[in-house]
């Protein structure tokens, strides 16, 4: 089959070509998924770039989710044949055919197309265990979620939207603030032009955000705090501007903040599969009726996976950048 391996030792996009792999087979409560399509994210471009290697036992084939018919099983999975599912994976997407755990995957309704499932399982599993079960974010609050035209910050409006929450995004440009508004936040802020913790404290009338979703890090983490209303979580998803920061610890004990994050990828996918069934009780039904579905920015086709990559490195996407593998 055709996939697309990281460069030994990382590389840049133009570097991403097309090699032949041996099919891989489904063991145990596995399925084998014919890839219809599959989701870039930012985890692929580090991977790729030689700054995130895979979790023991999983692919050196690139991509975390797929959507596709399953056309194999393992032993407790073969129900499953003929059936097209969205799944979260730990690497591999980005082949003609890839390996899924049974508990990972999440059914593709009729009404939901390939290119669009393939979407979502990464930045859902992500915000949904981040901003609500870690973030404990609830009907009514106000959260800040940085880099709100990104996959994540997208998905996180969406979710914001069905669940109650009032969705402050930061974005680089106000055509990226315009964007974020459209899709359904309540309130933008340009990073570039405005003090986002000026904005915050502003727009809630002093009293600050319940929950900060934060890909940033770095000396962005003392100011997300500046934001947090008392009581308030800061989650820490990403470090996109430095794994340290200075805490000011005497304002997180004064104010009875919490300070927690989570990585997704290096989960055992027993973790991965409670998840899945957490989201098809209480979100899926959203995507199975149509009010839930992520925000494409582009597609393109496997063998053109360099420009995929070249489009994220840009920053310029708004939502997700999709694969198409198969017709």
């Amino acid at each position: 089959m055709k996939a697309v391996v990281a460069p030994v030792g990382g590389g840049t996009s133009e570097q991403l070509t097309l090699s032949e792999r041996p099919l891989p087979k489904p063991g145990r409560g596995e399925v084998l998924v014919r890839v219809a399509a599959a989701g870039v994210n930012r985890p692929d471009v580090l991977q790729r770039m030689g700054h995130y290697p895979p979790p023991p036992g999983a692919p050196d084939i690139l991509g975390l989710e797929i959507a596709g018919e399953v056309v194999d099983a393992g032993e407790g999975t073969t129900h499953r044949i003929g059936h097209n599912v969205c799944a979260l994976v730990a690497g591999g997407g980005y082949a003609e055919y890839c390996v899924a755990p049974a508990g990972t995957c999440l059914p593709v309704p009729p009404s939901l197309p390939l290119v669009e499932a393939a979407a979502m399982p990464e930045t859902l599993f992500t915000v949904w265990t981040n901003l609500f079960e870690r973030g404990f974010a609830g009907d009514g609050d106000w959260v800040l979620v940085h880099g709100g035209t990104s996959g994540i910050g997208t998905m996180a409006i969406k979710l914001g939207g069905l669940f109650g929450l009032k969705v402050i995004v930061t974005c680089g440009s106000d055509e990226k603030c315009q964007r974020a508004r459209e899709i359904g936040a309540a309130e933008t802020i340009n990073y570039r032009s405005e003090d986002f913790v000026e904005r915050v404290k502003a727009v809630t009338n002093g009293a600050g955000v319940t929950v900060v979703l934060d890909m940033v890090g770095g000396d962005y983490v003392a100011r997300n705090i500046a934001c947090l209303a008392d009581e308030g979580r800061h989650v820490s998803i990403a470090v996109q501007r430095g794994a340290k920061a200075e805490v000011p610890i005497a304002e997180v004990m004064r104010r009875r903040l919490v300070l927690t994050g989570s990585t997704l990828r290096p989960r055992p996918v027993e973790f991965k599969a409670m998840v899945a069934d957490d989201i098809l009780k209480t979100v899926w039904p959203y995507a199975e009726g149509g009010r839930l579905r992520p925000v494409i920015d582009s597609t393109f086709p496997l063998a053109d996976v360099a420009s995929a990559h070249a489009r994220m490195d840009s920053g310029e996407h708004v939502g997700k950048i999709v694969l198409k593998v198969a017709s």
